[in-house]
């Protein structure tokens, strides 16, 4: 496949620039003329040179959540679909986005469905929104589709902010008390430690511990380097192995204090994502796979497709739940009132919200249980070093 840029214009006269991949250039022009444009130029590019890179996701979360709320709001204003792409592919910031919605648009005004034309952009358009707005298209509700969406994305960025606040600050801390250790260590101890040498005499017992470790750090400053990196190196292996990135995700949700925390806001998501495609009229079999592949935890992602197999046997979707640790009561017995009285989305929607109070709750806790703990971690760490200095120093001053 090559790249090409091309040059062309629309049926109502609107000058097109983009760049596409085809086998040829011969097949590039074929491929522009069936979206209905006037070819001007199509022109290879190298590929390489002009491939788009970007750090991280081409789409931000946040600019995502803007997205899909102006979208929203623009088909509830009553504007067209086609209008609304276009108005949003004018407003957006984000490049990757301004040229799949132009594709979008095009592709649509040719009669493919939006939620095909979406498919095509998996870095760009989770498979969960591709699969409510092909449902909304289906039941003629596009609009409350988007506007449930909106708001589904907005509840999940607002949790992954409190789940991000609340886990990056203790490593924030930390890594500015390791920083702040291994200076003291390297360049401040060691000043001192010359300066005892040159007075003779025996030094306490911490001073002595403490000299020892600088010095080790000192002579043996790569080995700790290469010890981080075989760290990292391992990290990664490991979440590339399914089983080893299951044992990851079940270590997290069994940490203390922490695991709590976490596993409230996994279950908080699972809740929120299923009542919203149940709602949508999802078939409960596709929305409970669906579910699963977007938990982001696999510990609860297959204790789901067990429930999905349930389901299938023509059992209860909560049966493969109970008894399991990371599935408190009141999920399964919010599922199980749901399941008989025919209100399954109501009754997750009610779990949810619980669950997302009780995550915002949960993160102003654990920021407030952290802080003193972090604080007073790092006071007794400078404070021992402190105290191997100034200990042998009173004793000097005693001699004199």
């Amino acid at each position: 496949m090559a790249t090409y840029a091309y040059k062309a214009k629309t049926s109502e006269g609107k000058v097109l620039k983009g760049r596409l991949e085809s086998t040829n250039k011969k097949a590039a022009v074929i491929e522009l003329a069936q979206m209905n444009l006037i070819v001007f130029e199509v022109e290879p590019l190298n590929s390489f040179l002009y491939r788009d890179i970007y750090i991280g996701k081409p789409l931000k979360q946040k600019e995502f959540v803007l997205f899909l709320r102006q979208f929203s709001t623009l088909l509830e204003a009553g504007i067209l679909l086609i209008d609304s792409i276009d108005l949003l592919a004018e407003q957006t910031d984000s490049k990757a986005l301004k040229e799949a919605l132009g594709t979008i648009s095009v592709e649509v005004k040719e009669g493919i469905a939006l939620s095909d034309s979406m498919k095509k952009y998996p870095k760009l358009f989770p498979e969960l929104l591709v699969q409510m707005i092909h449902s909304g298209e289906i039941s003629g509700q596009l609009e409350d589709v988007m506007n449930r969406m909106a708001t589904y994305f907005e509840k999940q960025y607002r949790i992954k902010q409190k789940v991000s606040t609340a886990l990056t600050y203790p490593i924030v801390v930390a890594s500015f008390a390791i920083i702040i250790t291994v200076f003291l260590l390297v360049f401040i101890v060691p000043i001192f430690g010359d300066l005892f040498s040159s007075f003779g005499g025996e030094l306490p017992l911490i001073t002595q511990m403490v000299l020892g470790f600088s010095g080790f750090i000192q002579q043996f400053w790569w080995l700790f380097i290469g010890l981080l990196l075989s760290l990292a190196v391992a990290f990664v292996q490991i979440k590339k192995r399914e089983t080893g990135a299951y044992l990851l995700d079940k270590m997290v949700l069994k940490l203390p204090i922490v695991g709590s925390f976490v596993q409230k806001a996994v279950l908080a998501r699972m809740t929120q994502t299923l009542s919203s495609l149940l709602n949508s009229s999802v078939p409960i079999l596709q929305a409970v796979e669906v579910t699963s592949s977007v938990v982001g935890n696999r510990v609860v992602r297959d204790v789901l497709l067990e429930s999905k197999t349930s389901l299938e046997r023509g059992e209860s979707l909560a049966k493969p739940m109970e008894g399991h640790w990371v599935f408190p009561s009141l999920i399964i017995q919010m599922i199980r009132v749901g399941e008989s009285s025919g209100s399954l989305d109501e009754m997750l929607s009610k779990v949810a919200g619980v669950y997302d109070q009780e995550v915002e709750e949960a993160s102003d806790k654990l920021q407030s249980l952290i802080e003193p703990v972090l604080i007073i971690f790092l006071a007794v760490i400078v404070g021992l070093i402190v105290l191997s200095i100034v200990v042998p120093m009173f004793s000097l001053f005693d001699t004199f």
